[in-house]
Parts: C-alpha cells; structure tokens; sequence
C-alpha cells in the first residue's frame, strides 16, 4: 500500500534527522550524551508495531480470495516474512532494552549511527511504488534503484566499519585493532546486525544487476 510507504519513509526520515542530531552533539563516541537518544525509541517502538500490522494486513489483502483461514494465511505470512519479523522482534526485545536501560549513561553516538541506517528506507519505498504502479522501466526507477543501493550501503554496511573507525580514532587505535580492544559481545552484537543486512543488500545487486540488464529488460516488458 502506499500509505504504508509514506509512513516508513516519514518514520526513516525522522531516524535519520534524530541520528545526524546525535552524532553531531555527541564529542566522545562513549560519554556524550543527547535526549534523543533515548526519547526517539519511545517513538520507534510503536512504529515497528505497526509496520508488523501493515505487513500482515498487506498479506492479508494480496490473498483473501484464496480462502485461508485466520491460523494458516498468520503462518503463510510469518513463512514469508520471517527475516523481516525477525529484524522487528530484535529491535523490540532487544535494541530497545539495550538503548533505554542496559547501556547505562554510554554510548548515545552509536545509537544515533543505528538511527542513520533508516537513510535508504525512503528509495526502497519508492522503488516499491513504482513497482505497484507499473513504472519499473522508467528513468526515475533506475535512477531510484542507483540511489537504493548506494544509501543502502553507505548507512547500513559503512556504518560498522565507521563506529569502529570513530572509537578507534578516539582511543589511539587503528581500524583493525578496535574488534580485539572491546568486548566479545560488542562485536557478537555488530555480526548479529549486519548478517541481515548484508543479505538484503544482495537481494539489492541482484535486482538491480536484473534491471540494467537491457535483453532480460525487454524479455520481461
């Protein structure tokens, strides 16, 4: 739906407003401190709820005629789905404990670097659209698809490597000294998080390697 696009794009706006905001503010990677850190989670998690609730009912839509009952077309929808559930449960049970409570009065400035990851949200929502509307063939979904996969790679896969960098140019350390100065669970935490990421980043350079590909482009049209 693509009132259910405005609203992702919105919300990873705002995320990546608040990130910018904090990472600016923020002087020491560890101790600095800015409110939004913490006060912007209260705004994420009723977000995530309600992308699950708009992912389901978009499912819902695209096969009620098919006459599921309730139990199997909620399993069919989380068989689907499961990565991206995944990825809502984690940041619900675990990132937002972690931000709000476990991490104490440290580390606002990597918080404000996980809000930056929002950044591409709003050109996969795009790109989305435009697939809905039938544009896939247009100037502006190439151009989007471009602006996807470079967003999608700088504030989602850079991003780790950069944390590590801005740590380490704080504490004296080069890049490839940082992982064996900080504690196991901080890069346990770091692998967790972009295992995913760079999985959905291939699915990206598969579409896109497909969308460029001028004989299966007309093969398709």
């Amino acid at each position: 739906m693509i009132s259910t696009r405005l609203v992702s794009s919105v919300h990873a706006v705002l995320a990546t407003g608040s990130g910018i905001v904090i990472i600016r503010s923020c002087d020491d990677v560890i101790t600095g401190r800015h409110w939004l850190a913490r006060e912007y989670v209260w705004f994420l998690i009723p977000y995530m709820i309600y992308d699950s609730y708009a992912m389901y009912l978009c499912d819902w839509c695209r096969t009620r005629d098919q006459n599921r009952g309730p139990s199997l077309t909620l399993r069919n929808f989380l068989s689907r789905n499961r990565l991206m559930i995944t990825h809502h449960a984690v940041i619900l049970f675990v990132l937002v404990p972690v931000a709000q409570s476990l991490r104490g009065d440290l580390g606002d400035f990597f918080v404000g670097c996980i809000f930056m990851a929002e950044l591409s949200t709003p050109f996969v929502s795009l790109g989305r659209v435009l697939i809905q509307l039938k544009q896939q063939h247009t100037l502006l979904y190439k151009v989007n698809g471009i602006l996807t996969l470079a967003t999608f790679f700088c504030c989602r896969i850079l991003l780790f490597p950069f944390m590590y960098w801005s740590y380490g140019r704080q504490q004296g350390l080069s890049l490839l000294q940082v992982p064996f100065s900080i504690p196991f669970y901080c890069n346990m935490a770091n692998a967790f998080l972009i295992a995913p990421q760079l999985y959905w980043f291939c699915l990206l350079c598969r579409k896109a390697v497909r969308l460029f590909d001028t004989p299966q482009a007309k093969k398709d049209g």
